[in-house]
Protein backbone atom coordinates (compact mmCIF):
# COMPACT_ATOMS: atom_id res chain seq x y z
CA UNK A 1 0.00 0.00 0.00
CA UNK A 2 1.53 3.59 -0.99
CA UNK A 3 0.35 6.60 -1.35
CA UNK A 4 2.35 9.77 -3.38
CA UNK A 5 1.04 13.12 -2.02
CA UNK A 6 0.66 14.34 -5.34
CA UNK A 7 -2.51 15.90 -5.02
CA UNK A 8 -1.20 18.40 -2.22
CA UNK A 9 -1.03 22.12 -2.87
CA UNK A 10 1.82 23.78 -0.78
CA UNK A 11 4.51 26.48 -1.15
CA UNK A 12 8.32 25.57 -1.41
CA UNK A 13 11.08 22.78 -1.92
CA UNK A 14 9.05 20.93 0.44
CA UNK A 15 5.67 20.88 -1.78
CA UNK A 16 7.72 20.18 -5.02
CA UNK A 17 9.36 16.83 -3.02
CA UNK A 18 5.94 15.43 -2.57
CA UNK A 19 5.61 14.89 -6.34
CA UNK A 20 8.69 12.05 -6.02
CA UNK A 21 7.87 11.15 -2.80
CA UNK A 22 6.40 7.36 -1.72
CA UNK A 23 5.20 6.46 1.66
CA UNK A 24 4.86 2.74 1.62
CA UNK A 25 3.73 0.54 4.36
CA UNK A 26 6.18 -2.21 4.51
CA UNK A 27 4.32 -5.86 4.34
CA UNK A 28 6.50 -7.87 2.66
CA UNK A 29 9.58 -9.41 4.27
CA UNK A 30 11.85 -8.13 1.58
CA UNK A 31 10.41 -4.35 2.60
CA UNK A 32 10.86 -4.86 6.48
CA UNK A 33 14.21 -6.09 6.13
CA UNK A 34 15.58 -2.69 4.29
CA UNK A 35 13.89 -1.15 6.57
CA UNK A 36 15.35 -3.24 9.72
CA UNK A 37 18.87 -2.33 8.48
CA UNK A 38 18.33 1.28 7.61
CA UNK A 39 17.72 1.84 11.49
CA UNK A 40 20.88 -0.52 12.26
CA UNK A 41 22.83 1.58 10.02
CA UNK A 42 20.80 5.33 11.44
CA UNK A 43 21.47 4.09 14.74
CA UNK A 44 25.32 2.98 14.27
CA UNK A 45 26.13 6.12 13.16
CA UNK A 46 25.13 8.29 15.93
CA UNK A 47 26.29 5.59 18.12
CA UNK A 48 22.77 4.32 19.39
CA UNK A 49 23.51 0.75 19.03
CA UNK A 50 26.57 -1.60 19.39
CA UNK A 51 28.08 -3.16 15.98
CA UNK A 52 26.22 -6.40 15.30
CA UNK A 53 26.81 -8.94 12.55
CA UNK A 54 22.82 -9.38 11.91
CA UNK A 55 22.66 -5.55 11.04
CA UNK A 56 19.27 -5.18 11.64
CA UNK A 57 17.27 -3.10 14.18
CA UNK A 58 13.60 -5.11 15.26
CA UNK A 59 11.54 -5.13 17.87
CA UNK A 60 8.34 -6.76 19.57
CA UNK A 61 6.16 -3.53 18.30
CA UNK A 62 6.52 -3.58 14.31
CA UNK A 63 4.20 -6.67 14.23
CA UNK A 64 2.04 -5.38 16.46
CA UNK A 65 -1.91 -4.65 14.95
CA UNK A 66 -2.38 -1.38 16.62
CA UNK A 67 1.65 -0.25 14.29
CA UNK A 68 2.30 0.72 10.48
CA UNK A 69 5.93 0.96 9.85
CA UNK A 70 6.23 3.46 6.39
CA UNK A 71 9.18 3.42 4.09
CA UNK A 72 9.72 7.11 2.77
CA UNK A 73 10.74 6.66 -0.78
CA UNK A 74 11.92 9.30 -3.38
CA UNK A 75 12.84 8.66 -6.84
CA UNK A 76 12.22 4.87 -5.77
CA UNK A 77 15.04 5.42 -2.87
CA UNK A 78 14.18 4.24 0.51
CA UNK A 79 15.66 8.16 2.35
CA UNK A 80 13.74 7.38 5.84
CA UNK A 81 11.27 5.19 7.96
CA UNK A 82 9.10 5.83 10.87
CA UNK A 83 7.00 3.79 12.57
CA UNK A 84 3.37 5.05 13.68
CA UNK A 85 1.60 2.86 16.54
CA UNK A 86 -2.16 4.12 17.57
CA UNK A 87 -2.80 4.14 21.42
CA UNK A 88 -6.20 3.40 22.30
CA UNK A 89 -7.79 2.08 25.81
CA UNK A 90 -8.33 -1.29 24.03
CA UNK A 91 -4.51 -0.56 21.91
CA UNK A 92 -2.29 -0.22 24.54
CA UNK A 93 1.30 -1.14 23.70
CA UNK A 94 3.82 0.77 22.14
CA UNK A 95 7.75 1.51 22.85
CA UNK A 96 6.38 4.60 24.67
CA UNK A 97 3.57 3.08 26.35
CA UNK A 98 5.84 0.26 27.94
CA UNK A 99 8.71 2.94 28.72
CA UNK A 100 6.64 5.73 30.23
CA UNK A 101 3.05 3.54 31.07
CA UNK A 102 3.16 5.69 34.44
CA UNK A 103 2.47 8.93 32.70
CA UNK A 104 0.27 7.23 29.28
CA UNK A 105 -1.58 4.55 30.86
CA UNK A 106 -3.54 6.88 33.00
CA UNK A 107 -4.36 8.69 29.87
CA UNK A 108 -5.47 5.64 27.91
CA UNK A 109 -7.31 4.72 30.97
CA UNK A 110 -9.14 8.00 30.83
CA UNK A 111 -10.26 7.05 26.99
CA UNK A 112 -7.76 9.56 24.97
CA UNK A 113 -5.92 8.45 21.48
CA UNK A 114 -2.44 8.85 21.38
CA UNK A 115 -0.28 8.65 17.92
CA UNK A 116 3.26 7.27 19.03
CA UNK A 117 5.63 7.61 15.78
CA UNK A 118 8.52 5.77 16.98
CA UNK A 119 11.66 3.98 15.09
CA UNK A 120 12.15 7.56 13.37
CA UNK A 121 15.55 7.34 11.27
CA UNK A 122 16.67 8.68 7.78
CA UNK A 123 19.33 7.01 5.84
CA UNK A 124 22.38 8.98 7.17
CA UNK A 125 24.01 9.00 3.34
CA UNK A 126 20.88 10.37 1.83
CA UNK A 127 19.83 13.02 4.64
CA UNK A 128 21.88 15.43 3.89
CA UNK A 129 21.01 15.86 0.76
CA UNK A 130 17.25 16.41 1.47
CA UNK A 131 16.85 18.57 4.63
CA UNK A 132 13.05 19.03 4.44
CA UNK A 133 12.93 15.00 5.17
CA UNK A 134 12.38 15.33 9.11
CA UNK A 135 9.35 17.04 7.88
CA UNK A 136 8.18 14.79 5.03
CA UNK A 137 8.78 12.09 7.24
CA UNK A 138 6.39 12.88 10.05
CA UNK A 139 4.49 14.09 8.28
CA UNK A 140 2.94 10.81 8.43
CA UNK A 141 2.61 11.37 12.47
CA UNK A 142 -0.10 13.94 11.35
CA UNK A 143 -1.98 12.19 9.04
CA UNK A 144 -2.55 9.55 11.50
CA UNK A 145 -3.46 11.64 14.22
CA UNK A 146 -6.01 13.16 11.49
CA UNK A 147 -6.72 9.94 10.80
CA UNK A 148 -7.63 8.09 14.09
CA UNK A 149 -8.61 11.79 15.27
CA UNK A 150 -5.83 11.88 18.05
CA UNK A 151 -6.07 13.39 21.22
CA UNK A 152 -2.42 13.67 21.74
CA UNK A 153 0.44 13.32 19.28
CA UNK A 154 3.62 12.18 20.89
CA UNK A 155 7.46 11.50 20.33
CA UNK A 156 10.22 9.64 22.09
CA UNK A 157 12.88 12.28 21.54
CA UNK A 158 16.55 12.73 23.03
CA UNK A 159 17.54 15.48 24.58
CA UNK A 160 19.58 17.03 22.00
CA UNK A 161 16.65 16.73 19.73
CA UNK A 162 13.96 18.07 21.76
CA UNK A 163 14.48 22.11 21.36
CA UNK A 164 14.03 20.93 17.79
CA UNK A 165 10.06 19.15 18.63
CA UNK A 166 10.02 22.20 20.82
CA UNK A 167 10.21 24.58 18.31
CA UNK A 168 8.82 23.11 14.94
CA UNK A 169 6.11 21.00 16.40
CA UNK A 170 4.80 22.22 19.47
CA UNK A 171 5.61 19.29 21.36
CA UNK A 172 6.13 19.81 25.79
CA UNK A 173 8.34 17.35 27.14
CA UNK A 174 6.34 15.66 29.58
CA UNK A 175 8.65 12.72 30.74
CA UNK A 176 12.24 12.99 31.30
CA UNK A 177 14.61 10.41 29.15
CA UNK A 178 14.72 6.91 30.03
CA UNK A 179 16.27 4.31 28.42
CA UNK A 180 14.68 2.42 26.16
CA UNK A 181 15.17 -1.40 25.51
CA UNK A 182 17.71 -2.15 22.96
CA UNK A 183 19.22 1.11 22.77
CA UNK A 184 22.13 3.23 24.36
CA UNK A 185 21.10 6.65 24.48
CA UNK A 186 17.76 7.85 27.08
CA UNK A 187 15.21 9.08 25.26
CA UNK A 188 12.68 12.01 26.74
CA UNK A 189 9.16 11.79 25.92
CA UNK A 190 7.69 14.77 24.29
CA UNK A 191 3.88 15.27 23.40
CA UNK A 192 1.67 17.94 21.91
CA UNK A 193 -2.59 18.28 22.16
CA UNK A 194 -3.60 17.38 18.49
CA UNK A 195 -7.01 19.19 18.60
CA UNK A 196 -5.50 22.34 19.82
CA UNK A 197 -2.84 22.67 17.80
CA UNK A 198 -3.72 21.23 14.41
CA UNK A 199 -4.84 24.48 13.26
CA UNK A 200 -1.67 25.91 13.83
CA UNK A 201 0.63 23.55 12.54
CA UNK A 202 -1.20 23.47 8.89
CA UNK A 203 -1.17 27.00 8.62
CA UNK A 204 2.49 26.98 9.31
CA UNK A 205 3.13 23.83 7.07
CA UNK A 206 0.89 23.66 4.51
CA UNK A 207 3.10 20.64 3.57
CA UNK A 208 1.36 18.67 6.62
CA UNK A 209 -2.38 18.96 5.14
CA UNK A 210 -3.63 15.64 3.50
CA UNK A 211 -6.41 14.27 2.04
CA UNK A 212 -8.78 11.60 3.46
CA UNK A 213 -8.54 9.54 0.25
CA UNK A 214 -5.02 9.45 1.51
CA UNK A 215 -4.89 8.67 5.13
CA UNK A 216 -7.24 5.98 3.99
CA UNK A 217 -4.77 4.80 1.43
CA UNK A 218 -2.33 4.38 4.35
CA UNK A 219 -3.47 3.54 7.24
CA UNK A 220 -6.67 1.32 6.17
CA UNK A 221 -5.88 -2.68 6.33
CA UNK A 222 -8.10 -5.06 3.94
CA UNK A 223 -10.60 -2.51 3.28
CA UNK A 224 -10.73 -1.42 7.49
CA UNK A 225 -8.52 -0.16 9.89
CA UNK A 226 -7.05 -2.33 11.89
CA UNK A 227 -7.75 0.48 14.82
CA UNK A 228 -10.98 2.39 13.86
CA UNK A 229 -11.17 5.72 13.94
CA UNK A 230 -13.55 7.35 16.18
CA UNK A 231 -16.09 9.80 14.85
CA UNK A 232 -14.45 13.28 14.62
CA UNK A 233 -14.56 15.34 17.91
CA UNK A 234 -13.04 18.12 17.49
CA UNK A 235 -14.39 21.88 16.76
CA UNK A 236 -14.43 24.09 13.98
CA UNK A 237 -11.99 21.05 12.02
CA UNK A 238 -10.53 21.83 8.99
CA UNK A 239 -12.13 20.42 5.93
CA UNK A 240 -10.12 18.02 3.44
Amino acid sequence: MQSSARSIASAGRGADLLTDLDYHLAETREEKEEIYNLRYRAYLREGAVKESPDGRVTDQYDDLPNAWTFGVYLRGELFSSVRISVLTSEWRQSCSADVFPDILLPRLDRGEVMIDPGRFVADPDKAKRVPELPYLTLRLAYMACEHFHADLGLAIVRAEHQAFYRRVFLHKTIGEPRLVPGLLKPFGLMAADFPSFRKKVFERYPIMRSTAFERRMLFDRGGRAAVAPRPRLVAGALQD
